[in-house]
């Protein structure tokens, strides 16, 4: 089996995805302190980051048929095109000294709205450019990207902020979307036509590919309400671990941490390939509930840094390994559309974590709804393997893809 950076296309596309990667990781810090300096508003940081996410939400199923619909590299070319802007229009306004805050937030909704479009066109853009055999190892090398640029990312946010400004992390993002268009522009990715239908039916279809596999949607289920117990961790975390686990370092090491286990869950990923990859996958995700559960009950420092990390390798053993498994299970033709879906789903839950942690806590106290994130958890990533479509699908014997329609 080939190594697929020995091919040209999939280098291409790598590199495109690597300096993508690298911006965006850099760019959340130092949004969240451009804003805080500008306006000494968290309410105005939310705003912002809602900006950025409801046009993401909205969108993404269109995005997805779109991207089924037309070329797909054209789609993800043009994205980045537009995210380049966005990020430039942000940096301009920073780099001028009196940022307003409705021109950072129109900013977001571009940059939102752009990723939209180019999420659902990540897979195919791999099952375009890397034979089926190659598929893990190409999701592994991904995913690996994903986990190093996010370890690096707050650390050259930080350098920016600290000596240039936060404008000099925006122009970096904006340059590294040019330059991840540039090289898609030289990329060869193999399409599937689809026939011209209204776009009712386009969903329609993408949506019956989700619901007709009791493993995909269940998942998807338990990935989502992985997404919204995280949004809790990260809502009340930094308070705790400033106020009673020693300060803001202890955050910082726990982020940190995290990143790192992303990293080593991918690299993971890249070697084991368990014969039940789902089923596994889904249940290394139930470790979110010893950082939430440890957090809750104040637990030594060390453990909670430690936790953290072992359960974002969870995570990053989970994303190659669920993404391998899709592309060989969903036909080409729908792959847009059904992880549009995913994403959908799978994002959903995280604004109504952050916004109900906070409430929660002020109600009955921290524990209360990091406990119950806990248990939440848990529940649902391990509850999926009392499906049979995720006991039963194998690294042998995927799921069976439905057949086209016309």
């Amino acid at each position: 089996m080939a190594h697929p950076l020995r091919g040209r296309d999939f280098r291409l596309l790598f590199a495109a995805r690597v300096l993508s990667m690298t911006g965006d990781a850099a760019v959340p810090a130092a949004l969240a302190l451009a804003v805080l300096r500008a306006t000494g508003s968290t309410s105005a940081l939310a705003l912002v980051l809602g900006c950025a996410m409801a046009p993401r939400l909205l969108l993404l199923p269109i995005g997805g048929a779109v991207a089924d619909r037309f070329n797909t590299r054209a789609v993800a070319l043009t994205t980045d095109l537009a995210g380049a802007a966005a990020q430039l229009f942000a940096a301009l306004e920073l780099l001028g000294g009196e940022p307003r805050l409705w021109h950072l937030a129109a900013a977001q909704v571009i940059g939102g709205a752009a990723s939209a479009f180019q999420m659902p066109t990540i897979s195919p853009l791999i099952t375009g450019t890397v034979e089926p055999s190659g598929l893990h190892r190409a999701n592994s090398l991904i995913g690996a990207a994903n986990g190093a640029t996010r370890l690096a990312g707050p650390a050259v946010a930080g350098t920016f902020v600290l000596t240039v400004g936060p404008g000099w992390t925006f122009l970096l993002d904006s340059a590294s979307f040019a330059a991840s268009a540039a090289l898609l522009a030289m990329t060869r990715v193999r399409n599937v036509p689809v026939p011209r239908r209204p776009l009712r039916a386009d969903l329609a279809e993408g949506w019956s590919e989700v619901r007709s596999r009791d493993w995909y949607w269940t998942s998807l289920i338990a990935h989502g309400i992985w997404n919204g117990a995280s949004a809790v961790l990260l809502t009340l975390g930094p308070a705790i671990a400033v106020e009673r686990l020693g300060g803001e370092g202890t955050w910082i090491a726990t982020v940190q941490t995290g990143a790192a286990g992303l990293l080593a869950g991918a690299l993971i990923a890249g070697r084991v390939r368990p014969h039940r990859p789902v089923l596994v996958a889904n249940a290394g995700l139930a470790t979110l509930a010893l950082p939430l559960a440890l957090l809750a009950v104040t637990a030594p420092a060390p453990l909670v840094v430690a936790s953290y990390g072992l359960a974002m390798s969870g995570l990053g053993v989970l994303n190659p390994t669920w993404e391998t498994v899709v592309q060989k299970s969903i036909p080409p033709h729908a792959l847009a559309r059904v992880t549009s879906y995913d994403w959908l789903l799978s994002l959903a839950a995280a604004p109504l974590g952050y916004a109900l942690a906070p409430w929660a806590a002020s109600e009955w106290g921290a524990s209360t709804p990091l406990l119950t994130a806990a248990l939440l958890v848990a529940a649902a990533c391990l509850g999926t393997t009392a499906i049979p479509g995720v006991r039963h699908l194998t690294t042998h014997a995927p799921a069976k893809p439905l057949q086209p329609t016309a």
